[in-house]
């Protein structure tokens, strides 16, 4: 007769499995792949990085740090396939600059640098070349970044929607920075900088998929100033800071939770979110908690340091909607719950893949 498991024992099961290393099974890439869920780890730790014999996972890296003659920096690369190409609040210019900044911005690294590779659609009218290019410079003066060198490739027409951008930046590490998902402990705030789910539901009201009347704009925005404010008043009292773009804030959850081997508790109630968004992803039958963002970070602050760093948060452009959310315990590790607001729980898992795909 099979042994009749505890809920303890199921739940130590379930861990388990979570940190067992992952292995790529399957026999082609699918949309899900490339969701930044389960499917996109299992992909990258279980394909890419042992091919290419990295030493540990670079899954939780926004960036990679550099010491190059004593000076701190930060590297990273991005790309961006969205569509349509431009939606209320932003284009796919936008996103390339702020994506590849706001990885910097997490990292606690001023952006100094891009490089911009460009993949062109054959029959891309010039003035949408026009209009885009135009984007990526207004956002890089905003972000103050130069456009330092790049790249630019056609191919034929059908071979991709319009243009394909990526970008790579580097940063120079803010002196008090010490992010990492190693030094978050139970006690530690979650803050968010913002409402959440903006960018995904611009999105799909753009392509026209939702029958919904409301204007619900897109939150593409350099997070350096609000990173900045952060560890300017708080300096290594930040743990942590993850921009919450694929996957949503969930998912940022999750992999913090997993890598800390800690628990998180989020209050549902105190979530920001714009009641446009609510209702579409309601109508849609999805969570906001999964949907992306491409202008909103996820903060875990120590206990004492979280009154300030909100302050901080409050006093730069985009956060005056910053909220504290949640708190980290040490049980149960590496799981998130949700405490709803008819005061139950219910477990926060990481999805699959993305339910609304191709969104950066």
């Amino acid at each position: 007769m099979a042994k009749v498991l505890t809920e303890e024992e199921v739940g130590e099961r379930i861990e388990a499995m979570r940190r067992r290393p992952q292995r790529f099974r399957d026999d082609r890439i699918t949309m899900a792949h490339g969701a930044g869920g389960k499917a996109s780890r299992a992909l990258i730790e279980g394909l890419v990085v042992p091919l290419l014999g990295v030493s540990a996972p670079a899954s939780l890296s926004d960036a990679a740090p550099l010491a190059i003659d004593g000076a701190r920096l930060a590297f990273t690369t991005d790309a961006f396939v969205v569509r349509p190409l431009s939606f209320p609040g932003g284009t796919i210019g936008d996103l390339a600059v702020n994506g590849t900044v706001n990885d910097l911005a997490v990292s606690g690294a001023r952006p100094l640098e891009l490089a911009l590779a460009m993949i062109l659609e054959e029959g891309l009218p010039a003035e949408v070349l026009q209009e885009q290019v135009s984007a990526i410079a207004a956002a890089a003066t905003q972000a103050g970044v130069r456009v330092a060198t790049g790249d630019t490739k056609v191919v034929e027409r059908g071979k991709c929607d319009g243009m394909y951008l990526t970008t790579t930046g580097i940063g120079v590490l803010h002196e008090d920075a010490r992010l990492d998902p190693a030094r978050v402990r139970p006690g530690d705030k979650v803050l968010v900088s913002g409402s959440i789910g903006d960018h995904g539901v611009a999105i799909m009201l753009a392509r026209g998929g939702l029958d919904l009347e409301a204007e619900v704009r897109s939150d593409t925005r350099s997070l350096w100033p609000v990173a900045r404010a952060m560890l300017d008043a708080c300096g290594p009292d930040i743990r942590c800071l993850r921009d919450a773009t694929r996957g949503g804030v969930a998912t940022v959850l999750n992999e913090i939770a997993v890598a800390a081997e800690v628990g998180v508790l989020i209050a549902e109630d105190r979530v920001p979110v714009r009641p446009e968004v609510t209702g579409a992803c309601e109508i849609l039958g999805i969570d906001p908690l999964y949907v992306a963002n491409e202008g909103k970070l996820v903060a875990f602050v120590a206990p004492e340091a979280a009154d300030a760093a909100l302050e901080a948060m409050r006093r730069t452009e985009g956060g005056a909607d910053a909220a504290l959310v949640g708190e980290v315990r040490a049980e149960p590790p590496g799981r998130v719950l949700g405490r709803t607001g008819f005061g139950g729980h219910r477990i926060i898992d990481v999805l699959v893949g993305d339910p609304l795909p191709r969104i950066c």
